[in-house]
Formats: C-alpha cells, sequence, structure tokens
C-alpha cells in the first residue's frame, strides 16, 4: 500500500515548508498539501526536491471555505473567481508533478440553489478534468461530512457515484475519505470492494475526531487489508489531525499496515 502524508495537518510544529523534510525523516516518500499556495512555488518545489519527496495532491483553491464560506466550485457567481483558482492550480500542479488534484465542492447554505450549485459544480469539475488532462493529471473529487462542514453539496458516497455516472469523464475519479464517510455512516466495506475502480485517492483518520488510527473506533487493520486487496492502485493518504506531536503518533505504521 502506497502511504503518503498529508502535511497540511501532520507536522504542523514546523512551516509547511519544512514539513516535506519532517514527512520524508518519518518514513513517508510521499506527500500531499491541501493548499500549497501560501508558498512561493520556486520554493515549494525546492524544498520537494531537496527532501527528495513527491506531492501526490493539491487541492485547487477553494477561496473562503474553510473559514466558513461557500467556497468557489459550485457558486455559479463566481465562475471567473474558479477560473483563476484553477489557472493557479495547474501552475503548481505542473510545477510539483503531481499525480491527482481534487476540487472541492464547497457549501451551499440556500437549499432554495442547491440544484444550480450542483449544476455549476459539475461543470467545473468537467472543465478542470479536461484541462489537467492535457497535463497528465486526474481530477478526483469527495463527499465531505455535513457534520463538520454543514450543507456540503456532495456529503454521500451516491452522490459522488451518481455524479461521474452522469459526466462520464474518463479523467474525473472519487476522493474516498475513511473519516469522512465513516461519520456519515457509509458502508466503508462495501465501497471499498465494490467501488474500487471509481476511486483516484484514498485518505484516512480516526472517527469520531479525526486523529491517528488507533484514538477513535475504525478497525484500520481490516480496511487497510482490504485496500491492499482490493484494485485500487493510488495513494492512501494519512490525513488526520495528531493528539500530539507527529512523530509520537506514528506507531500505526507498525501496529495496523498489512
Amino acid at each position: 500500500m502506497k502511504l503518503c502524508a498529508n502535511i497540511s495537518l501532520m507536522f504542523t510544529e514546523v512551516p509547511l515548508v519544512e514539513r516535506l523534510q519532517q514527512a520524508k525523516d518519518a518514513g513517508f516518500d510521499a506527500v500531499e498539501i491541501q493548499f500549497p499556495y501560501e508558498v512561493p512555488l520556486d520554493v515549494l518545489v525546492q524544498a520537494k526536491e531537496s527532501a527528495e519527496v513527491d506531492v501526490v495532491l493539491i487541492n485547487v483553491p477553494a477561496g473562503d471555505l474553510m473559514s466558513g464560506g461557500e467556497g468557489l466550485a459550485s457558486v455559479p457567481e463566481l465562475t471567473d473567481s474558479y477560473s483563476d483558482a484553477l489557472a493557479q492550480c495547474l501552475d503548481y500542479a505542473k510545477a510539483l508533478n503531481v499525480s491527482v488534484v481534487n476540487v472541492l465542492a464547497g457549501r451551499c447554505k440556500n437549499e432554495e440553489r442547491l440544484d444550480a450549485y450542483r449544476k455549476t459544480f459539475e461543470w467545473n469539475l468537467t472543465r478542470t478534468a479536461d484541462a489537467l488532462a492535457e497535463i497528465g493529471v486526474v481530477a478526483v473529487f469527495e463527499a465531505i461530512n455535513v457534520k463538520d462542514m454543514p450543507g456540503f453539496v456532495i456529503h454521500r458516497a451516491e452522490q459522488m457515484w451518481s455524479v461521474m455516472s452522469r459526466l462520464e469523464h474518463q479523467n474525473i475519479k472519487a476522493q474516498y475519505d475513511l473519516y469522512h464517510m465513516a461519520m456519515m455512516g457509509e458502508n466503508l466495506w462495501h465501497d471499498l470492494s465494490t467501488q474500487s475502480h471509481l476511486i483516484g485517492h484514498i485518505q484516512f483518520a480516526d472517527m469520531p475526531g479525526r486523529g491517528e488510527p488507533g484514538t477513535g473506533g475504525l478497525a484500520f487493520k481490516k480496511l487497510f487489508s482490504m485496500i491492499e486487496e482490493s484494485n485500487y492502485q493510488g495513494f492512501v493518504g494519512a490525513e488526520y489531525k495528531p493528539t500530539q506531536v507527529t512523530e509520537s503518533t506514528l506507531d500505526w505504521m507498525v501496529k495496523v499496515l498489512p
């Protein structure tokens, strides 16, 4: 199983640009970064090369999403802003040689507009997938639980499969987050065993609390074995909030990995 560390949540004891080396020293050969845009691209590329790690995944900039807003990708009035965000993402994706780019659907705070938001998201997702295909990068999107992010446009596994069925785009896959799906009460075992061909990236944290494996109730030894035995060939990202200094939370790499 190919592991990567999400250095937006892990190794936060040091600045972002230093976390690539921290992850490498902890045993990770690959990382993912939610939003790398706070670091100048040339500085980030140099840090990546110095640490000799791969950057597997980044997100398209999401506007005000992380501060409680609706984000960019689904808001009909913000398609120009999303175009600017996509252009910036493409620059980073090319320079960092990422494999996957995640498009966050964002929130809809007015349920009467939900249908318009979903249509806008699918349009933005399609044009993102088209642009990424030109540089050999896969577009993914994820369902996020509505307990942590109320109003998130995509919050069920079935919604991800339905979007993919409607769009029928060869360069769009799902990002399946074990934590978010467990928070929504989804059947992780069913999805991992039957839908692995639709999944382009997997992330995990324990549930509840979003801490490292062993701090909640998910059966990671069985889940990781199922992932390893499935047809899934991508990376599995540790995207958890360490309950203590990150290096002190890594014993799961010995205890539960198959």
